[in-house]
């Protein structure tokens, strides 16, 4: 199989927010990637230049031992910023096999277990003016879940006030939509370990579908107070990077959902056996993926073939994709057609989407500077965005 041997690594800095990565081998078969942190996308960019020794003239077939290499390779492991680089090679190089087999890399993973997967999409939800008309239009796309903030940005303890008025959002849809509508709620980290159960308590006579990051990862500690106190499910995940991340939360039994995404969790590979690791303690996937079609196409087909995995997030229209939006990106825009609140199986070989080149290289000449808003508190402290 010389002719899968690696030649070309090439990368693509795009906005809104995405880095893309394109690996060429011999035969002329190309695999896609899309390795990304938000707001470190030339940190990434630059891991990835790293790790090109490791993988140049390998075969693009060995992805488990190029997997290895990558992550163990290094006396330093796990992060962010490697996990991130790892994961968009991981992707590329099960695009060239399934491509290279002619068949979806979901078949390469087992075979499907569903023959559709269901959806959600992102609707706001710091201020309640918007979420309303945002829902509206993301149902008639045909979305029947959203996920939205549960708040702005809140002090450690906030005032009665502020925990008053963050239940208007969810409370506004239940009213509008009733339970033809499901809503998941994102603390976002935002939320400080004194706040959670007070505003769980407002929240929870509207039903949200999950309570997602109640507190940071790196307080994953409070979740056993946080899950004793509320039979609303737990989601958590999207800033753990490995299996090793993820064990002690599972074995634990402190969430009800992990949320690790393909882009920054060791790809494919990776969240394939986070996914199975979390079936062994009855707990569901729900894969984060705020990012671009690369990203998206990866879940789907972890998706596809993952009996705990319940619903996937998708950035389709999310107001970071301004100007450029994921469909953009794509020559195949129909794979990802919503009907029904759901995506159908991916069919087409390898991750099954085809990247539009010529606006990928025009979206390279503008580039991004993406960074996070930094917030303060009305005192002038920093508060968690």
């Amino acid at each position: 199989m010389n002719d899968l041997k690696i030649e070309k690594v090439e990368l693509f800095k795009v906005p809104p927010r995405w880095l893309f990565l394109k690996i060429t081998t011999k035969c002329g078969i190309v695999g896609w990637g899309e390795p990304i942190v938000e707001g470190k996308a030339d940190t990434v960019a630059a891991c990835i230049k790293e790790l090109e020794q490791y993988i140049m003239g390998r075969n693009a077939n060995n992805i488990e031992d190029i997997w290895q290499i990558l992550y163990r390779g290094g006396f330093y492991r796990g992060g962010p910023i490697l996990m991130s680089a790892i994961s968009g090679i991981d992707q590329a190089l099960w695009d060239i096999k399934g491509k290279y087999l002619n068949v979806p890399v979901h078949e390469l993973l087992g075979g499907a277990v569903r023959q559709k997967m269901k959806m959600y999409c992102w609707i706001g939800g710091d201020n309640p003016e918007v979420v309303l008309d945002q829902a509206t239009k993301k149902i008639n796309a045909g979305f029947n879940a959203v996920k939205m903030n549960a708040t702005g940005g809140m002090e450690w303890v906030s005032s009665i006030k502020d925990i008053k008025n963050v239940a208007n959002n969810i409370k506004l849809l239940r009213e509008e939509f009733g339970y033809e509508l499901d809503i998941g709620l994102d603390f976002h980290g935002r939320v400080h370990k004194p706040m959670v159960k007070r505003l769980i308590d407002e929240l929870a006579p509207y039903e949200p579908m999950f309570i997602e990051e109640p507190v940071l990862s790196e307080n994953n500690d409070a979740l056993r107070h946080i899950y004793q106190y509320t039979n609303i499910p737990i989601a958590t995940g999207e800033r753990m990077f490995s299996r090793w991340d993820f064990k002690e939360i599972l074995h634990q039994g402190v969430v009800d959902i992990i949320q690790p995404d393909l882009s920054h969790a060791g790809g494919i590979s990776e969240v394939r056996r986070i996914a199975t690791m979390a079936e062994a303690y009855d707990i569901a996937i729900a894969p984060h993926c705020p990012l671009g079609p690369i990203s998206l196409a990866s879940a789907l087909h972890l998706d596809f073939v993952s009996s705990n995995a319940i619903i996937q997030e998708s950035s389709l229209g999310i107001h970071y994709n301004r100007g450029y939006d994921i469909l953009d990106y794509v020559l195949n825009p129909e794979v990802f057609n919503v009907e029904d609140g759901s995506i159908n199986l991916l069919t087409k070989p390898g991750l099954g989407i085809e990247i539009n080149e010529e606006k990928l290289k025009e979206g390279q000449k503008i580039g991004h500077n993406w960074a996070n808003p930094i917030w303060r508190n009305p005192d002038g402290n920093f508060a968690e965005w």
